[in-house]
């Protein structure tokens, strides 16, 4: 997005018009570039000003003093505004300029994913998100995955790759949409046409070059303790991280029917079938999704997704938006 303020001549001697232009972006990963920050929760909002251009030169300029006090205002003005408004006018904005890119690429998608191909495609926006770490700035939401299909993490995830490449091949057809937005896009059908929430996704990250480091992925081992701390270096709550672990409804993780989105996965963490004798319960989730019943601070947001569908969805959705902006690096718009 880019806003233009443009300032009257200061006297009848000079015709030119001062111009401004300020382009606003979210990316978790900067280029190198000379820039001001601004944070606010895992985000940073990074303010690009372009030159200031206009005729006439020399020292004793009588609109000198204008200029600087012109672009001191307008450098500063989404500083002066309240932050919440700014960045809703911002994300008005950015919505109605893709609303129909968005369009054409979630019915693209939802054409090839189907429900027991939806799993699959959750996982992989999961594992292309899932490498962000805020520390070290690097990972996140950037269609990087196409690189990594080969590690042992991301072994099964080559078929939904494939089943969004028809889609995208058919909105490139059209219009070019980068991997990062159409796996985005992708998790959220994928929850949708299983019953789960509709989720919207803005469009417009760009896609890496390279592949993401190694080894940013959770673990399936990891203790409730080693989670919380993992996805507190990722940007996210305890709350979130119990949200997010809700997406192991589907799948065959053992947690109620595999191709429908509810809340059964916390209904049946709270069973504990896993500590029965029989040989099949035991096989009901992954070491990680066990631990979260463990720990006093996860029980707590089990039991109120448990007996809370709605509140699960809502906070679901929530906790997917903000993973698959994660460490995304985003257009101009």
């Amino acid at each position: 997005m880019s806003t233009s303020t443009t300032f009257g001549p200061c006297s009848t001697c000079y015709s030119s018009l001062l111009r401004l232009k300020l382009k606003f972006k979210f990316p978790s990963i900067s280029q190198r570039s000379s820039l001001s920050t601004v944070d606010f929760g895992t985000k940073t909002l990074r303010i690009f000003s372009s030159s200031v251009n206009y005729h006439g030169s020399g020292k004793n300029d009588p609109c000198d003093l204008n200029r600087r006090r012109g672009l001191l205002f307008t450098a500063t003005l989404p500083l002066l505004l309240p932050l919440g408004e700014f960045v809703e006018e911002f994300v008005a904005k950015a919505e109605e300029s893709g609303t129909s890119e968005y369009l054409r690429t979630k019915e693209a998608v939802t054409k090839v994913v189907s429900k027991g191909k939806a799993a699959g495609v959750l996982r992989l926006a999961f594992h292309d998100a899932g490498t962000f770490e805020m520390d070290e700035n690097s990972g996140g939401m950037n269609g990087s995955i196409v690189f990594e299909l080969e590690r042992p993490e991301n072994a099964g995830l080559k078929k939904p790759f494939k089943v969004l490449v028809k889609a995208k091949s058919e909105v490139d057809a059209t219009q070019s949409v980068s991997w990062a937005d159409m796996i985005a896009v992708g998790g959220a059908v994928a929850v949708s046409v299983c019953g789960g929430p509709t989720i919207p996704v803005p469009l417009g990250r760009l896609d890496s070059m390279e592949p993401d480091p190694e080894g940013k992925l959770p673990q399936e081992s990891l203790d409730a303790s080693g989670l919380k701390q993992c996805f507190q270096r990722k940007g996210f709550s305890t709350q979130e991280l119990v949200a997010l672990s809700g997406a192991h409804t589907l799948g065959s993780k053992g947690f109620g029917n595999p191709t429908v989105f509810d809340n059964s996965y916390y209904k049946i963490l709270l069973e504990k079938p896993w500590q029965s004798s029989a040989g099949m319960p035991s096989m009901i989730g992954l070491p990680s999704d066990r631990a979260l019943v463990q720990d006093d601070e996860c029980l707590r947001w089990i039991n109120m997704y448990a007996d809370n569908q709605n509140l699960f969805f809502e906070d679901f959705k929530n906790a997917y938006i903000k993973l698959v902006n994660s460490g995304a690096r985003w257009k101009s718009l």
